[in-house]
């Protein structure tokens, strides 16, 4: 009887753990994951398979997708800022929390990489969650302005440049995205209130976007 085990994009270590933990009919408890080391798939299996042999599996899989994405990457895009296959699976990691939205990747990575290039803080509110979570990913209220003041590696509103590491496991996506971001000088982005995102290139532009999102938000539904 074969049996299928779910890894969604974008969940961090300590859940996919949980659901390595709850599958039934595995062996052997679940390694040690470390962030990002897990590619978001659905795999199959039958009775008696380990944990182990199974996270191996998936584990394979995301070295060999990151480095095939890091070998075919736009080299003059990345260089300079993006350095090793590492640190692009912590920016996909970054672009798969933003956006759901597969066709925004690109543009949110044009950010991210603009962002690095000058100097500016990356100020994306995953990676502080991330921090504050203690690795779980998701907090029981929103984020608020105080939270942003807590220091801690993964605060990229305080810190700058790319967090010591990736805050969950990225999709294949999210992986093309870093490694071939759209052109543009956009800097800033926010949600549109409809399920998707305006970018700006300027500080005023995004001003106007986050007062339009505001606008959708408290509009009467």
């Amino acid at each position: 009887v074969s049996h299928s085990l779910t890894v969604p994009e974008g969940l961090t270590a300590k859940r996919i753990a949980v659901i390595f933990q709850k599958a039934p009919v595995l062996h052997g408890d679940t390694p040690d994951l470390p962030e990002g080391s897990v590619f978001p798939q659905t795999i199959s299996y039958v009775w008696g398979t380990t944990r182990a042999s199974l996270v191996g599996r998936l584990q394979d899989l995301m070295k060999s997708h990151l480095q095939a994405v890091w070998d075919g990457r736009d080299q003059e895009a990345l260089d300079g800022l993006i350095n090793s296959p590492e640190e692009l699976l912590t920016l996909a990691s970054l672009i798969e929390r933003e956006t759901s939205v597969a066709s925004e990747r690109p543009q949110v990575a044009r950010v991210f990489l603009n962002r690095l290039g000058l100097g500016m803080r990356l100020q994306t509110d995953p990676s502080v969650i991330y921090g504050l979570s203690n690795g779980l990913g998701t907090l029981d209220q929103p984020l608020t302005h105080d939270d942003l003041l807590v220091a801690g590696p993964y605060n990229t509103y305080l810190q700058s440049g790319l967090p010591p590491g990736p805050i969950c496991s990225p999709g294949l996506s999210s992986l093309e995205a870093a490694a071939h971001p759209a052109a543009g000088k956009m800097l800033y982005f926010v949600a549109t209130g409809h399920g998707g995102h305006n970018f700006a290139e300027t500080l005023g532009e995004q001003n106007q976007n986050v007062r339009s999102y505001r606008e959708v938000r408290s509009a009467p539904h």
